[in-house]
């Protein structure tokens, strides 16, 4: 059962398996332009802090904002311009790198399952248990060193992957998380463009790896990988947004927006105060008038 509703974005990823990463848009037309997408950006950041503190009071509801992207597509720099209105009291942020030992010794959603947001809280997973069936997904060989049971093929046993991930985020949605997954599609262009800023910008160069580069070449299996993992998984208790990236104004905009029609859509509220209780106050006001006096 899904709590909230879809927002309506021309972004949403269809959840009849129809999605073509080749028909998607990268730079999106006749978008406003980067002085307006801030000030745009503005007003939802502010709308944005004025729901997460009725979310927070009203303690029904947790929210897991998960991205994944590309290098450089701009992961961090959306989700510290978008939450940057919220309270850190009820907001957390975990990025998930390579497995350790001890959580290859779980189950793939071991990790991820220990980080998830209390109820009235936004969390957010820079990466997540969709790398299983990404960048493992383009390196199979990486299931070898998992120590998995034998048995599967490895075609299974990733169809076995894409059934728990939605079995896995049906059931927080039936117990008040809400899952948004927004991919941040930048183009293989644009990529390069920041690789380069990266190489050439001294106090950028902590941002590059060799090993991005070597990622990059294998583009067209990460594009195929993310292709059927979004068909596979995206639903309307956590639907899949692929926001345009290559503007990263834009993008931050857009997922902003994404994030607070969602917000919206929860029937928020308040708590209401116990009627016994508020009977109390009007002796309570006049107790303090009378100490101020």
């Amino acid at each position: 059962m899904s709590h909230f509703t879809a927002a309506p974005s021309p972004y949403l990823v269809p959840f009849d398996g129809s999605f073509r990463i080749a028909d998607t848009v990268t730079e999106a037309k006749d978008r406003p332009s980067k002085d307006e997408c801030k000030d745009q950006l503005e007003e939802e950041i502010d709308r944005l802090k004025d729901l997460q503190r009725v979310l927070y009071a009203h303690d029904h509801f947790s929210v897991l904002c998960i991205f994944q992207a590309m290098d450089a597509a701009g992961k961090d720099s959306t989700i510290r311009s978008v939450f940057s209105g919220v309270n850190p009291a009820g907001f957390e942020v975990h990025s998930f790198k390579r497995p350790s030992a001890n959580e290859i010794d779980h189950d793939f959603l071991w990790r991820s399952s220990c980080k998830l947001p209390q109820r009235g809280r936004i969390g957010v997973f820079n990466r997540s248990y969709y790398e299983e069936v990404l960048v493992v997904k383009v390196h199979p060989g990486i299931l070898e060193g998992q120590r998995l049971p034998k048995g599967p093929s490895t075609e299974t046993r990733f169809a076995e992957r894409y059934a728990s991930l939605r079995d896995h985020e049906a059931h927080l949605a039936r117990n008040g998380v809400v899952v948004v997954k927004f991919f941040l599609n930048v183009s293989k262009e644009e990529q390069a463009k920041r690789f380069l800023s990266r190489l050439e910008e001294p106090s950028k160069n902590w941002k590059f790896a060799a090993g991005d580069m070597r990622e990059r070449k294998y583009w067209s299996d990460y594009m195929a990988a993310y292709e059927t993992a979004l068909n596979e998984t995206s639903r309307e208790s956590a639907p899949w947004y692929a926001i345009p990236a290559d503007s990263k104004s834009y993008m931050r905009l857009t997922v902003a927006r994404t994030l607070r029609q969602t917000l919206e859509s929860l029937p928020l509220e308040y708590p209401s105060v116990d009627p016994e209780e508020a009977e109390q106050f009007e002796g309570f006001r006049q107790e303090l008038k009378a100490e101020l006096e």
